[in-house]
């Protein structure tokens, strides 16, 4: 029997980290228990009013949010909230396939393309490693806006 995994940030920001990376990997924030979203409805603002219903103080409704994959294909990702900020290179970051089965100049195109896309939503840009056949099909290394590496593959 296997196992499944769930992904998890320590976070300064979860609510901002875990919306930069719902755009990143087309994830959505899952609805509060006992809540139904309709088609398209924010998951993060049904938290927003089910936190408000249940009586949870202000400072304590950022201590944690999660995303899941809307075809139920990926792993769920937790954000949690620590007070320290990220002091080290991740030991195991996230390789974000944004160019599978493309090879060369293309594959580099696109990944040039989704980097920009990412840079505007609050990413930064760090290497670009080429290709190097038959080790490495190159990829883009990037950070998100807490500073946890990344790689755009």
């Amino acid at each position: 029997m296997s196992s499944t995994i769930q992904i998890t940030f320590d976070a300064k920001d979860p609510a901002a980290l875990s919306s930069f990376w719902a755009e990143v990997l087309g994830y959505v924030h899952p609805a509060p228990p006992g809540v139904e979203l309709a088609p398209g409805e924010d998951g993060q603002a049904a938290w927003d009013t089910f936190l408000d219903q249940a009586g949870v103080p202000e400072e304590q409704r950022n201590s944690a949010s999660a995303l899941e994959d809307p075809d139920g294909v990926g792993p769920r990702i937790f954000f949690q909230q620590v007070p320290e900020a990220k002091s080290a290179k991740n030991r195991v970051h996230l390789d974000v396939r944004a160019a599978p089965g493309l090879e060369g100049e293309e594959r580099m195109a696109v990944l040039e393309r989704e980097c920009a896309r990412l840079v505007a939503l609050g990413a930064q840009r760090g290497e670009r490693h080429e290709p190097a056949p038959p080790m490495s099909n190159g990829f883009i290394v990037m950070t998100d806006p807490e500073g946890n590496e990344f790689c755009l593959d």
